[in-house]
């Protein structure tokens, strides 16, 4: 498990907003459950508490700037 800041990927991050970003409003239209709050939990909750803590042990760089 990682504690402290993150590293930036600049590329992950164009990703993300541009590729990634029309990913998940495809998958909303198609999918009911896609996106909502609570699935995780149901589907994988090993994964669900994992994220949950690294969510909460880390930062971004960004977060500084804040």
């Amino acid at each position: 498990m990682k504690f402290g800041m993150r590293k930036p990927s600049i590329k992950k991050s164009i990703s993300a907003r541009t590729k990634g970003k029309a990913k998940r409003s495809l998958k909303k239209a198609i999918l009911p459950g896609y996106g909502k709050k609570g699935i995780e939990w149901i589907k994988n909750p090993k994964k669900a508490a994992y994220n949950k803590i690294y969510k909460k042990t880390t930062f971004s760089i960004w977060e500084l700037f804040k």
